[in-house]
């Protein structure tokens, strides 16, 4: 009986003992301005005290690291949604996207069958310089076989990736002859940006995929390219960025603004009222700008496009975005885990939070993106319904409204098209990807012959050959795909010249193809062309 008491009472004993420390070092982190740690060093504190009991007087053996991270978790979860725990063993990970790099030896790579395929090698990476190429394949990692229709992606990860510095021997196949590589992993960029081209003479594109601690850095290489080229008008695609670093978003707001103008402002019970304003003077403060969002931009990217209309700079084509108004933290504990804590809201230049309510709990509130599906929202701007009636002007005099995301000024729904069983498997089980990824080695100098994706965009005409194959192919696992509509034939072969440029040129390429036949970059160069910006 006293067993199960404990176990009961366990969970309860863990939160109220954070909850207390939290609390305290909140108020020391207010004081010293430190977010490395909040547990004073040279006193144990009751939960580790309380863990120490466990561990040396319990009855039966508990793991103890696991009973603190579920009661971290759960604690978290008495919070709002974005306030989350950081095991220490998943800290590291949890950190690549906002410090813009990891470590380890610089490939892709993709399961096929149950073999690891090289997708990509970072130019003048580890891999690289160890003589990795595209197409091999790797068996081994050091004496462990990777090859396997069961083992998890994130336990090969795992075992390639390691310290820069330290070394890593692979086992590949290439050519059907077995060879052995040392790497010595290094540090390792990931891209915010995935790309940027002149889509016409006058009008340049920029794809950004979060706010990291390169992504500012990165855009202004791009801005600086373009305006070269001649760029006058900027189609900024931020669909799908859920977001970062604030002060990333408020950086390349600052080039679109002029003069002092506000940007965003936090404030919070704890946390006193901090400003954003543009202070320089900017790139692109005149130029005719288009800003994609959708469903998915949140955050930081929320916050560029509140500003951005708000002030009439920017016409906002695409869907409702996420609707997260809250500014995280991240602390540094003891034991090396973390939490990133919400302590303020952001308000954009009018004063209104884009926030949406999650009173009802973290399930309910992750399921509203689903939700806006399923009534019709992503399909009809006018099944659009805001969770506030308070409505701001903007500098022009428009109506905005806060509480449910950022309204775009053109409303672009959601392809609805219902693709048949054959297809929605041939994506959905991996057929596909790894056709493409078949395809493009066996037609290999073929592809060579194009020099950039605009040339492979413009002249590549072999689609049909391609989707002939893909038809054979599917047929030996049992997907008819002779029968299929027209259109869901044309969307395949759409997607495989797109999924080819993306195996040449990374995201680049990808985007340069696929962005002919997108309906948003399409009514985006509509706005841009017929000048309905600042309305």
């Amino acid at each position: 009986m006293t067993n199960k008491k404990l176990q009961v009472w366990l969970p309860l004993i863990f939160s109220l003992v954070m909850i207390a420390g939290m609390f305290f070092g909140f108020k020391l982190h207010q004081q010293t301005g430190s977010a490395r740690g909040y547990f004073v060093r040279d006193r144990r504190s009751s939960l580790q005290e309380a863990l120490d009991l466990i561990k040396t007087k319990y009855v039966d053996t508990v793991k103890i690291d696991s009973l603190q991270d579920n009661a971290m978790e759960g604690l978290m979860n008495q919070l709002d949604p974005h306030s989350v725990y950081i095991p220490a063993t998943d800290l590291s990970e949890a950190n690549e996207d906002i410090v813009g790099n990891f470590q380890g030896i610089g490939v892709e790579f993709n399961i096929f069958d149950d073999t690891v395929n090289v997708l990509y090698v970072v130019p003048n990476g580890p891999s690289d310089k160890g003589g990795l190429q595209i197409g091999d394949r790797i068996v081994k990692v050091g004496d462990s076989s990777i090859v396997s229709k069961t083992l998890p992606s994130s336990d090969i990860r795992r075992m390639i990736r390691g310290e820069a510095g330290t070394k890593v021997d692979l086992t590949i196949v290439r050519n059907n002859q077995v060879m052995h590589k040392v790497i010595t992993r290094g540090n390792i960029p990931i891209p915010s940006l995935d790309a940027s081209y002149m889509m016409d003479a006058t009008t340049g594109y920029i794809k950004l995929n979060k706010f990291a601690e390169t992504t500012y850095q990165e855009f202004m290489r791009a801005m600086e390219t373009l305006q070269a080229k001649g760029m006058k008008s900027l189609v900024l695609d931020v669909r799908g960025n859920g977001g970062g670093l604030v002060s990333q978003a408020t950086n390349i707001a600052d080039e679109f603004l002029d003069g002092d103008k506000l940007i965003v402002y936090t404030q919070g019970t704890n946390t006193e009222r901090r400003e954003y304003r543009a202070s320089k003077d900017g790139v692109f403060e005149t130029g005719k700008l288009v800003l994609l969002i959708d469903e998915l931009s949140a955050s930081a990217t929320e916050i560029l496009a509140g500003a951005l209309q708000d002030w009439d700079r920017a016409t906002i084509v695409g869907r409702r975005s996420f609707g997260k108004g809250l500014v995280q933290e991240q602390y540094g504990l003891s034991d090396g885990s973390a939490i990133r804590l919400t302590i303020a809201r952001y308000y954009s230049p009018t004063g209104r939070s884009i926030q949406r309510p999650y009173d009802k709990g973290k399930k309910i509130y992750m399921e509203e993106i689903m939700d806006r599906y399923r009534n019709g929202q992503m399909v009809n701007a006018d099944s659009i319904h805001q969770n506030t009636t308070k409505a701001y002007k903007t500098k022009g005099g428009r109506t905005v409204y806060g509480g449910g995301g950022i309204m775009p000024d053109v409303f672009v729904p959601i392809d609805t098209s219902i693709y048949t069983q054959s297809i929605t498997k041939l994506y959905l089980d991996g057929r596909f990807n790894n056709f493409v990824y078949t395809y493009y080695f066996n037609h290999h100098g073929e592809f060579q012959k194009y020099k950039t994706p605009g040339e492979f965009a413009a002249r590549y005409q072999n689609s049909a050959d391609a989707w002939s194959q893909l038809v054979t192919y599917a047929q030996k696992d049992s997907v008819n795909l002779r029968n299929i509509p027209a259109a869901d034939k044309k969307d395949v072969q759409d997607r495989i010249k797109a999924y080819l440029a993306r195996l040449k040129w990374r995201t680049q390429g990808f985007y340069e193809v696929s962005n002919a036949l997108d309906k948003v970059v399409q009514k985006a160069r509509e706005v841009i062309a017929n000048e309905q910006l600042s309305l």
